[in-house]
């Protein structure tokens, strides 16, 4: 199974109107295709989810980095994470603002002591490990100006097995619209918004950030990988919301390279590739991907 690897990226459980489609499914391919790229060359894991997602978040079809939506304040406050699934090491940020692409700063702090940096401080330390700071109006996308587009509220992620057989995972968001500043989601926090551990499996999480962060549901889905397989693992998403409420979409991997995905919202922008496969598929719902599993 060594040689097996397996890509596959969501740009958000969301409604997803019609004149919308075929650009969640050319973003999220377009994604997948860029981090297939670094496996294919003999890239890690973790070098292949942080492609994928800089990739959504250059998109500003998507809620993360430049397409990210406003707070109450009319500003852009932008979390990520990135996890290794090998070493367990974990580096994310929340609350920023002056980084054009976060998962590059939650690159940064994954093998430095911190786990989670906020606001100023993350910034300050991307900038120290060579990042440049752009000013926080420069990260507001015209189109999150539009009130089509202001109502958006969903998450980036990614989930990769290498040939090696090593897992990460990721996530990017730029929260809730008109959130209250300083709101911190589940996507920066291991565990809920995302979880990855070679000997089992990875998840990526979207949806509601506060019911996902009371059910831990990264952590219980990767927990799940023991007994179950990867799809049966992502289809407990519904009972372990069922106490809290809450629409969400889930993408698993488990560590030989299996797939799973379910979602409770009414779309789930997703994109695929894997080693049997020629080309990426982009999908706005989990059913469709029954129906070219190689």
């Amino acid at each position: 199974m060594a040689e097996r690897w397996t890509v596959i990226v969501h740009g958000g459980a969301k409604t997803i109107a019609p004149p919308a489609e075929q650009r969640n499914r050319a973003g999220c391919s377009a994604a997948a295709a860029a981090a297939a790229a670094v496996v294919r060359a003999g890239g890690c894991a973790v070098e292949a989810v942080q492609a994928a997602i800089r990739v959504l978040e250059d998109d500003p079809a998507f809620n993360a980095g430049f397409g990210s939506v406003l707070t109450a304040d009319g500003q852009v406050e932008m979390d990520a994470a990135l996890m290794d699934g090998t070493t367990l090491d974990v580096g994310a940020v929340a609350c920023v603002r002056r980084l054009r692409n976060p998962i590059r700063a939650a690159a940064a702090i994954l093998r430095a002591r911190p786990v989670l940096l906020c606001g100023s401080g993350a910034e300050r330390f991307a900038h120290e490990a060579g990042l440049e700071l752009c000013r926080p109006d420069e990260m507001i996308s015209p189109e999150r100006l539009a009130s089509e587009h202001r109502s958006a509220h969903d998450t980036v992620g990614c989930v990769v097995r290498d040939r090696a057989g090593n897992l990460a995972a990721g996530t990017s968001t730029g929260g809730l619209p008109g959130k209250h500043p300083g709101r911190i989601g589940d996507s920066p926090i291991p565990g809920c918004g995302l979880f990855a551990d070679s000997a089992l499996g990875a998840a990526s999480l979207s949806g509601d950030g506060e019911s996902i962060i009371r059910t831990m549901v990264a952590a219980r889905i990767a927990a799940g990988l023991e007994r179950l397989d990867a799809q049966q693992a992502a289809d407990l998403l519904p009972s372990l919301l069922a106490r809290v409420g809450g629409a969400a979409g889930a993408i698993v991997v488990d560590r030989d390279g299996a797939v799973g995905i379910a979602h409770t919202s009414e779309h789930f922008a997703i994109g695929i590739q894997t080693d049997r496969m020629d080309a990426p598929a982009g999908m706005i719902h989990a059913r469709e991907w029954k129906g070219i599993q190689p």
